[in-house]
Protein backbone atom coordinates (compact mmCIF):
# COMPACT_ATOMS: atom_id res chain seq x y z
CA UNK A 1 0.00 0.00 0.00
CA UNK A 2 2.46 2.83 1.01
CA UNK A 3 4.96 1.62 -2.24
CA UNK A 4 1.31 2.35 -4.52
CA UNK A 5 0.52 5.74 -2.88
CA UNK A 6 4.32 6.77 -2.98
CA UNK A 7 4.40 5.63 -6.64
CA UNK A 8 1.39 7.78 -7.55
CA UNK A 9 2.80 10.73 -5.49
CA UNK A 10 5.45 10.81 -7.88
CA UNK A 11 3.28 10.83 -10.79
CA UNK A 12 1.67 13.62 -9.47
CA UNK A 13 5.00 15.72 -9.13
CA UNK A 14 6.07 14.90 -12.06
CA UNK A 15 3.06 16.21 -13.92
CA UNK A 16 2.63 13.13 -15.33
CA UNK A 17 -1.30 13.28 -14.26
CA UNK A 18 -3.18 15.83 -15.17
CA UNK A 19 -6.74 15.13 -15.11
CA UNK A 20 -6.85 13.25 -11.64
CA UNK A 21 -9.16 11.47 -9.90
CA UNK A 22 -7.16 10.90 -5.97
CA UNK A 23 -8.03 7.00 -5.39
CA UNK A 24 -9.14 6.26 -2.27
CA UNK A 25 -6.32 4.39 -1.24
CA UNK A 26 -4.32 7.75 -1.00
CA UNK A 27 -7.52 9.43 1.02
CA UNK A 28 -7.46 6.88 3.43
CA UNK A 29 -3.61 7.23 4.31
CA UNK A 30 -3.59 11.06 4.46
CA UNK A 31 -3.30 11.77 8.34
CA UNK A 32 -5.73 14.69 9.83
CA UNK A 33 -2.09 16.79 10.02
CA UNK A 34 -1.52 16.15 6.91
CA UNK A 35 -4.87 17.43 5.88
CA UNK A 36 -4.04 20.31 7.82
CA UNK A 37 -0.62 20.73 6.20
CA UNK A 38 -2.00 20.34 3.06
CA UNK A 39 -5.17 22.82 3.06
CA UNK A 40 -2.51 25.71 4.88
CA UNK A 41 -0.75 24.88 1.76
CA UNK A 42 -3.51 26.16 -0.43
CA UNK A 43 -5.06 28.29 1.29
CA UNK A 44 -1.80 30.47 2.06
CA UNK A 45 -1.99 31.76 -1.60
CA UNK A 46 -5.24 33.32 -0.78
CA UNK A 47 -3.37 34.90 2.49
CA UNK A 48 -0.97 36.14 0.04
CA UNK A 49 -4.13 37.76 -2.16
CA UNK A 50 -5.68 38.96 0.33
CA UNK A 51 -2.49 40.56 2.24
CA UNK A 52 -1.58 42.69 -1.04
CA UNK A 53 -5.39 43.94 -0.74
CA UNK A 54 -4.86 44.59 2.87
CA UNK A 55 -1.37 46.87 2.73
CA UNK A 56 -3.68 49.74 0.58
CA UNK A 57 -7.15 48.97 2.40
CA UNK A 58 -6.56 51.31 5.18
CA UNK A 59 -4.68 53.94 3.51
CA UNK A 60 -5.78 54.95 -0.14
CA UNK A 61 -9.37 56.38 1.62
CA UNK A 62 -7.49 59.40 3.20
CA UNK A 63 -5.18 59.74 0.28
CA UNK A 64 -8.03 60.18 -2.13
CA UNK A 65 -9.44 62.48 0.22
CA UNK A 66 -6.87 64.02 2.04
CA UNK A 67 -3.92 63.60 -0.79
CA UNK A 68 -5.80 64.28 -3.88
CA UNK A 69 -8.71 66.36 -2.42
CA UNK A 70 -11.89 64.41 -3.39
CA UNK A 71 -14.68 64.02 -1.56
CA UNK A 72 -15.98 60.96 0.30
CA UNK A 73 -18.38 59.80 -2.12
CA UNK A 74 -15.92 59.47 -4.79
CA UNK A 75 -13.27 57.80 -2.46
CA UNK A 76 -16.26 55.18 -1.82
CA UNK A 77 -16.89 54.67 -5.53
CA UNK A 78 -13.34 54.18 -6.29
CA UNK A 79 -12.21 51.95 -3.19
CA UNK A 80 -15.69 49.62 -4.11
CA UNK A 81 -14.25 49.64 -7.90
CA UNK A 82 -12.67 46.61 -6.81
CA UNK A 83 -15.49 44.91 -5.38
CA UNK A 84 -17.48 45.49 -8.74
CA UNK A 85 -14.85 44.15 -10.78
CA UNK A 86 -14.46 40.78 -8.62
CA UNK A 87 -18.44 40.30 -9.09
CA UNK A 88 -17.65 40.23 -12.30
CA UNK A 89 -15.00 38.16 -12.23
CA UNK A 90 -16.45 34.87 -10.09
CA UNK A 91 -18.58 33.67 -12.72
CA UNK A 92 -15.48 33.38 -15.53
CA UNK A 93 -12.76 32.20 -12.45
CA UNK A 94 -15.41 29.22 -11.64
CA UNK A 95 -15.06 28.40 -15.69
CA UNK A 96 -11.44 28.38 -15.32
CA UNK A 97 -11.07 25.75 -12.40
CA UNK A 98 -13.74 24.05 -14.16
CA UNK A 99 -11.37 23.60 -17.38
CA UNK A 100 -8.42 24.26 -16.93
CA UNK A 101 -7.41 23.75 -12.68
CA UNK A 102 -7.23 26.18 -10.46
CA UNK A 103 -3.63 26.66 -10.42
CA UNK A 104 -4.02 28.85 -13.49
CA UNK A 105 -6.68 31.19 -12.04
CA UNK A 106 -4.07 31.45 -9.32
CA UNK A 107 -1.47 31.90 -11.16
CA UNK A 108 -3.42 34.39 -13.52
CA UNK A 109 -4.58 36.39 -9.76
CA UNK A 110 -0.81 36.31 -8.68
CA UNK A 111 0.10 38.18 -12.02
CA UNK A 112 -2.83 40.96 -11.66
CA UNK A 113 -2.10 41.85 -8.67
CA UNK A 114 1.76 42.20 -9.64
CA UNK A 115 0.79 44.60 -11.91
CA UNK A 116 -2.05 46.28 -9.61
CA UNK A 117 1.37 47.03 -7.69
CA UNK A 118 3.00 48.89 -10.67
CA UNK A 119 0.47 50.67 -11.63
CA UNK A 120 -0.40 51.50 -7.45
CA UNK A 121 3.27 52.85 -7.19
CA UNK A 122 2.43 54.99 -10.27
CA UNK A 123 -0.42 56.36 -8.47
CA UNK A 124 1.86 57.55 -5.50
CA UNK A 125 4.22 59.31 -8.10
CA UNK A 126 1.42 61.22 -9.84
CA UNK A 127 0.16 62.07 -6.72
CA UNK A 128 0.81 66.25 -7.34
CA UNK A 129 -1.84 65.84 -10.15
CA UNK A 130 -4.98 64.84 -8.51
CA UNK A 131 -7.02 63.66 -11.86
CA UNK A 132 -4.59 61.57 -13.43
CA UNK A 133 -3.69 59.78 -10.16
CA UNK A 134 -7.47 59.16 -9.35
CA UNK A 135 -7.64 57.62 -13.25
CA UNK A 136 -4.94 55.54 -12.69
CA UNK A 137 -5.87 54.31 -9.17
CA UNK A 138 -9.71 53.47 -10.29
CA UNK A 139 -7.62 51.10 -13.35
CA UNK A 140 -5.42 49.70 -10.17
CA UNK A 141 -8.69 48.83 -8.14
CA UNK A 142 -9.73 46.63 -11.59
CA UNK A 143 -6.84 45.09 -11.40
CA UNK A 144 -7.32 44.22 -8.22
CA UNK A 145 -10.50 42.91 -7.94
CA UNK A 146 -9.83 40.93 -10.68
CA UNK A 147 -7.17 39.34 -9.23
CA UNK A 148 -8.99 38.77 -5.78
CA UNK A 149 -12.12 37.02 -8.14
CA UNK A 150 -9.43 34.99 -9.48
CA UNK A 151 -7.80 33.62 -6.58
CA UNK A 152 -11.17 33.75 -4.38
CA UNK A 153 -12.26 29.98 -3.94
CA UNK A 154 -9.51 28.78 -6.02
CA UNK A 155 -7.88 27.45 -3.42
CA UNK A 156 -10.78 26.27 -1.86
CA UNK A 157 -11.31 23.87 -4.84
CA UNK A 158 -7.47 22.99 -4.68
CA UNK A 159 -7.64 21.31 -1.46
CA UNK A 160 -10.39 19.35 -2.37
CA UNK A 161 -9.67 18.16 -5.65
CA UNK A 162 -6.75 16.59 -3.84
CA UNK A 163 -8.08 15.58 -0.27
CA UNK A 164 -11.98 15.07 -1.44
CA UNK A 165 -15.57 16.81 -0.47
CA UNK A 166 -15.20 15.40 3.22
CA UNK A 167 -12.74 18.20 3.61
CA UNK A 168 -14.93 20.89 2.61
CA UNK A 169 -16.18 22.71 5.81
CA UNK A 170 -12.21 22.60 7.06
CA UNK A 171 -11.21 24.33 3.77
CA UNK A 172 -13.84 26.79 4.02
CA UNK A 173 -13.10 27.67 6.96
CA UNK A 174 -9.14 27.87 6.73
CA UNK A 175 -9.59 30.24 3.80
CA UNK A 176 -11.83 32.89 5.41
CA UNK A 177 -9.33 33.02 8.46
CA UNK A 178 -6.39 33.48 5.48
CA UNK A 179 -8.29 36.62 3.50
CA UNK A 180 -9.42 38.12 7.18
CA UNK A 181 -6.15 37.28 8.80
CA UNK A 182 -4.21 38.61 5.83
CA UNK A 183 -6.56 41.93 5.96
CA UNK A 184 -5.61 42.47 9.73
CA UNK A 185 -1.73 42.18 9.34
CA UNK A 186 -2.01 43.98 6.07
CA UNK A 187 -3.77 47.18 6.63
CA UNK A 188 -1.62 47.88 9.78
CA UNK A 189 1.15 47.48 8.02
CA UNK A 190 0.29 49.69 5.33
CA UNK A 191 -0.23 52.47 7.55
CA UNK A 192 2.97 52.18 9.13
CA UNK A 193 5.10 51.79 6.02
CA UNK A 194 3.07 55.30 5.10
CA UNK A 195 4.36 56.81 8.05
CA UNK A 196 7.19 55.66 8.20
CA UNK A 197 8.76 55.12 5.03
CA UNK A 198 6.56 56.40 1.79
CA UNK A 199 3.67 55.69 -0.11
CA UNK A 200 5.30 54.42 -2.80
CA UNK A 201 7.17 51.69 -0.43
CA UNK A 202 3.26 50.09 -1.07
CA UNK A 203 3.40 49.84 -4.58
CA UNK A 204 6.60 47.58 -4.35
CA UNK A 205 5.88 45.38 -1.62
CA UNK A 206 2.48 45.29 -3.54
CA UNK A 207 4.77 43.96 -6.53
CA UNK A 208 7.18 41.80 -4.46
CA UNK A 209 4.21 40.01 -2.78
CA UNK A 210 2.60 39.18 -6.15
CA UNK A 211 5.60 37.96 -7.72
CA UNK A 212 6.11 35.54 -4.37
CA UNK A 213 3.13 34.44 -4.77
CA UNK A 214 3.32 33.49 -8.85
CA UNK A 215 6.15 31.57 -7.73
CA UNK A 216 4.81 29.46 -4.92
CA UNK A 217 2.19 28.73 -6.85
CA UNK A 218 4.41 27.56 -10.09
CA UNK A 219 5.83 25.36 -7.33
CA UNK A 220 2.37 23.44 -6.49
CA UNK A 221 0.89 20.71 -8.34
CA UNK A 222 -1.46 21.22 -10.72
CA UNK A 223 -4.99 19.19 -10.47
CA UNK A 224 -7.79 19.45 -13.27
CA UNK A 225 -10.90 16.84 -12.16
CA UNK A 226 -13.16 15.58 -15.36
CA UNK A 227 -16.32 15.69 -13.77
CA UNK A 228 -19.34 14.29 -15.38
CA UNK A 229 -21.66 15.80 -17.58
CA UNK A 230 -24.78 16.47 -15.88
CA UNK A 231 -28.60 18.14 -16.52
CA UNK A 232 -27.75 22.35 -16.63
CA UNK A 233 -29.74 23.95 -14.25
CA UNK A 234 -30.96 27.93 -14.77
CA UNK A 235 -28.96 29.81 -12.71
CA UNK A 236 -31.43 32.50 -12.18
CA UNK A 237 -33.68 29.55 -10.56
CA UNK A 238 -30.80 29.11 -8.40
CA UNK A 239 -30.36 32.43 -7.41
CA UNK A 240 -33.77 33.24 -6.41
CA UNK A 241 -33.59 29.85 -4.25
CA UNK A 242 -30.94 31.44 -2.22
CA UNK A 243 -31.56 34.78 -2.55
CA UNK A 244 -33.10 35.36 1.28
CA UNK A 245 -29.93 34.22 2.90
CA UNK A 246 -27.94 36.29 0.19
CA UNK A 247 -29.52 39.62 0.69
CA UNK A 248 -29.32 38.82 4.85
CA UNK A 249 -25.62 38.03 3.95
CA UNK A 250 -25.35 41.89 2.10
CA UNK A 251 -26.62 43.28 4.74
CA UNK A 252 -24.60 41.69 7.19
CA UNK A 253 -21.65 42.65 4.98
CA UNK A 254 -22.63 46.62 4.50
CA UNK A 255 -21.32 46.61 8.70
CA UNK A 256 -17.56 44.86 7.56
CA UNK A 257 -17.43 47.26 4.38
CA UNK A 258 -18.09 50.16 6.30
CA UNK A 259 -15.20 49.83 8.84
CA UNK A 260 -12.98 48.02 6.14
CA UNK A 261 -13.34 51.24 4.20
CA UNK A 262 -14.53 54.59 5.82
CA UNK A 263 -12.87 53.50 9.59
CA UNK A 264 -9.25 55.69 9.09
CA UNK A 265 -11.43 58.41 7.63
CA UNK A 266 -13.98 58.23 10.62
CA UNK A 267 -10.54 57.92 13.17
CA UNK A 268 -9.55 61.31 11.18
CA UNK A 269 -12.75 63.29 11.72
CA UNK A 270 -11.99 62.60 15.27
CA UNK A 271 -8.90 63.36 15.07
CA UNK A 272 -7.49 59.77 16.75
CA UNK A 273 -4.54 57.73 15.64
CA UNK A 274 -3.97 54.17 14.97
CA UNK A 275 -7.63 53.92 13.03
CA UNK A 276 -6.27 50.63 10.97
CA UNK A 277 -6.07 49.27 14.51
CA UNK A 278 -9.50 48.43 14.22
CA UNK A 279 -9.27 46.46 10.93
CA UNK A 280 -6.73 44.54 12.98
CA UNK A 281 -9.18 43.74 16.36
CA UNK A 282 -11.83 43.06 13.73
CA UNK A 283 -9.57 40.56 12.23
CA UNK A 284 -8.63 38.99 15.56
CA UNK A 285 -12.00 38.38 16.65
CA UNK A 286 -13.43 37.29 13.15
CA UNK A 287 -10.74 34.55 13.15
CA UNK A 288 -10.98 33.71 16.71
CA UNK A 289 -14.97 33.15 16.74
CA UNK A 290 -14.43 30.80 13.44
CA UNK A 291 -11.48 28.73 15.72
CA UNK A 292 -13.93 28.60 18.78
CA UNK A 293 -16.99 28.30 17.46
CA UNK A 294 -16.59 26.28 14.69
CA UNK A 295 -19.13 23.62 15.53
CA UNK A 296 -21.85 25.61 16.72
CA UNK A 297 -23.82 25.88 13.01
CA UNK A 298 -23.94 21.89 13.15
CA UNK A 299 -25.30 21.99 17.05
CA UNK A 300 -28.06 25.01 16.11
CA UNK A 301 -28.47 25.19 12.59
CA UNK A 302 -28.02 27.70 10.66
CA UNK A 303 -30.63 30.38 11.23
CA UNK A 304 -30.17 30.62 15.02
CA UNK A 305 -26.06 31.21 14.90
CA UNK A 306 -26.86 33.69 12.17
CA UNK A 307 -29.50 35.63 13.87
CA UNK A 308 -27.50 35.50 16.63
CA UNK A 309 -24.21 37.11 15.07
CA UNK A 310 -26.37 39.69 13.42
CA UNK A 311 -27.36 40.99 16.75
CA UNK A 312 -23.76 40.90 18.18
CA UNK A 313 -22.44 42.77 14.85
CA UNK A 314 -25.34 45.31 15.37
CA UNK A 315 -25.00 45.91 18.75
CA UNK A 316 -20.90 46.80 17.51
CA UNK A 317 -21.87 49.07 15.11
CA UNK A 318 -24.26 50.60 17.67
CA UNK A 319 -21.44 50.72 20.34
CA UNK A 320 -19.26 52.58 17.60
CA UNK A 321 -22.08 55.23 17.06
CA UNK A 322 -23.05 56.31 20.18
CA UNK A 323 -20.21 56.26 22.55
CA UNK A 324 -17.75 58.24 20.93
CA UNK A 325 -14.24 56.96 22.41
CA UNK A 326 -11.34 55.46 20.26
CA UNK A 327 -11.11 52.43 23.22
CA UNK A 328 -15.05 51.39 23.06
CA UNK A 329 -14.77 51.97 19.13
CA UNK A 330 -12.25 48.98 19.36
CA UNK A 331 -14.91 47.41 21.19
CA UNK A 332 -17.33 48.14 18.56
CA UNK A 333 -15.01 46.67 16.06
CA UNK A 334 -14.59 43.64 18.03
CA UNK A 335 -18.19 42.82 18.91
CA UNK A 336 -18.64 43.46 14.93
CA UNK A 337 -15.59 41.00 13.90
CA UNK A 338 -17.41 38.29 16.90
CA UNK A 339 -20.82 38.94 15.39
CA UNK A 340 -20.23 38.62 11.16
CA UNK A 341 -17.74 35.56 11.60
CA UNK A 342 -20.38 33.09 11.40
CA UNK A 343 -22.54 34.83 9.19
CA UNK A 344 -21.38 33.61 5.96
CA UNK A 345 -21.25 30.02 6.47
CA UNK A 346 -24.14 30.20 8.64
CA UNK A 347 -26.51 31.23 5.91
CA UNK A 348 -24.77 29.29 3.26
CA UNK A 349 -25.34 25.92 5.05
CA UNK A 350 -29.07 27.46 4.73
CA UNK A 351 -28.96 28.13 1.62
CA UNK A 352 -27.83 25.06 -0.23
CA UNK A 353 -30.05 23.28 1.79
CA UNK A 354 -32.49 24.83 -0.68
CA UNK A 355 -31.38 22.97 -3.81
CA UNK A 356 -30.44 19.24 -5.27
CA UNK A 357 -26.52 18.47 -4.46
CA UNK A 358 -25.99 18.12 -7.70
CA UNK A 359 -26.33 22.00 -8.15
CA UNK A 360 -24.71 23.09 -4.54
CA UNK A 361 -21.58 24.51 -6.24
CA UNK A 362 -24.18 26.80 -8.33
CA UNK A 363 -25.90 27.26 -5.57
CA UNK A 364 -22.60 28.88 -3.72
CA UNK A 365 -21.75 30.79 -6.38
CA UNK A 366 -24.52 32.61 -6.63
CA UNK A 367 -24.83 33.24 -2.32
CA UNK A 368 -21.16 34.15 -2.93
CA UNK A 369 -22.32 37.16 -5.15
CA UNK A 370 -24.16 38.61 -2.59
CA UNK A 371 -21.03 39.72 -0.62
CA UNK A 372 -19.84 41.58 -3.12
CA UNK A 373 -22.89 43.60 -3.96
CA UNK A 374 -22.79 44.69 -0.88
CA UNK A 375 -19.02 45.13 -0.49
CA UNK A 376 -19.40 46.61 -4.07
CA UNK A 377 -22.32 49.21 -2.51
CA UNK A 378 -21.05 50.00 0.71
CA UNK A 379 -18.46 52.44 -0.38
CA UNK A 380 -20.61 54.92 -2.43
CA UNK A 381 -23.66 54.54 -0.05
CA UNK A 382 -21.66 55.02 3.42
CA UNK A 383 -19.61 57.54 1.58
CA UNK A 384 -23.27 59.56 0.43
CA UNK A 385 -24.19 59.14 4.39
CA UNK A 386 -20.88 60.79 5.60
CA UNK A 387 -20.98 63.72 2.84
CA UNK A 388 -25.06 64.33 3.80
CA UNK A 389 -25.40 63.67 7.57
CA UNK A 390 -21.83 63.83 8.51
CA UNK A 391 -18.55 61.24 9.05
CA UNK A 392 -20.18 60.33 12.70
CA UNK A 393 -23.67 58.94 10.91
CA UNK A 394 -22.15 56.16 9.00
CA UNK A 395 -22.03 53.95 11.88
CA UNK A 396 -25.72 54.30 13.31
CA UNK A 397 -26.85 53.79 9.74
CA UNK A 398 -24.48 50.35 9.44
CA UNK A 399 -25.87 49.26 12.82
CA UNK A 400 -29.70 49.93 11.44
CA UNK A 401 -28.76 47.75 7.76
CA UNK A 402 -27.39 44.89 9.98
CA UNK A 403 -30.69 45.16 11.94
CA UNK A 404 -32.87 44.91 9.24
CA UNK A 405 -30.88 41.90 8.04
CA UNK A 406 -30.99 40.44 11.84
CA UNK A 407 -35.13 41.00 11.07
CA UNK A 408 -35.20 39.46 7.79
CA UNK A 409 -33.69 36.03 9.60
CA UNK A 410 -35.74 36.20 12.13
CA UNK A 411 -38.71 35.74 9.54
CA UNK A 412 -37.35 33.27 7.82
CA UNK A 413 -37.01 31.04 11.61
CA UNK A 414 -40.83 32.12 11.91
CA UNK A 415 -41.66 30.62 8.66
CA UNK A 416 -39.93 27.83 8.90
CA UNK A 417 -41.89 26.87 12.12
CA UNK A 418 -45.04 27.98 10.92
CA UNK A 419 -44.34 25.82 7.86
CA UNK A 420 -42.96 22.40 10.36
CA UNK A 421 -46.13 23.41 12.43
Amino acid sequence: MILKRQLFIDLISKNKLKDVFLPKIFKMTVSLREVNQKILGYVSLTFLGYFTIGLSLATLPIFIHQTLGFNTIVAGLVISVQYIATFLLRGYAGKIVDTKGPKVSVLRSMLFFAMSGVLLLLVFLFKSQPFISLGLLVITRLLTGIAEGMVGASPINWALMELGDEHAAKAISFNGIASYGALAIGAPLGVLMVNHISYEALGVLTIVVGILGYVYCRSKTPYRVVRKRTEKVSFKRVLLLVAPFGICLALGGLGFGSISTFMTLYYEHFDWQNGASCLTVFGIFFILTRLVFNKVIDQYGGLKVALLSLFVESLGLLTIAIVINPIWTLLGAALTGLGFSLVFPALGVEAIKRVDQSQQGSALAAYGLFIDISLGITGPLIGFVANNMGMGAIYHFSSIMVAIGFAVVGNLIYTKRKALA
